[in-house]
């Protein structure tokens, strides 16, 4: 119950910088399916031999994760390569998923779209 709290309390910050109605991002996501999946990456001495994630995006709105130990598992894509993050005590990550993207993209303002010097 926490987590799905800390959630909407996440959701709702993002809806005002995004310039949303608060109850609007509210009204989406609170009846909303909620899952857990924890994994656990223990320090391993040969990392080179482990068998982690296929790169991928997340599907949901959020993911909020706590990175238990000081193993670099997540990786971001930044300028197309693969960057190891950084785990921060007592710190959750928070990667906001392809829903959250989606939604985000309906209610964008649109730019002009130019092909070889004409717009489309």
């Amino acid at each position: 119950m926490e987590m799905r709290k800390l959630a909407l309390k996440i959701l709702s910050h993002m809806s005002r910088a995004l310039g949303m109605d608060v109850n609007e991002m509210e009204d989406l996501f609170t009846n909303g399916v909620q899952s857990i999946r924890m994994n656990y990456y223990p320090p391993c001495p040969e990392p080179n031999k482990t068998i982690g994630f296929t790169p991928h995006s997340d599907a949901d709105a959020l993911t909020i994760l706590y990175q238990l130990n000081e193993t670099e598992g997540l990786q971001i894509r930044k300028d197309g390569k693969w960057v190891p993050i950084k785990p921060l005590p007592d710190a959750f990550v928070v990667n906001v998923g392809d829903i959250m993207e989606v939604y985000r993209s309906s209610f964008s303002v649109s730019n002009p779209v130019y092909a070889n010097g004409t717009l489309c």
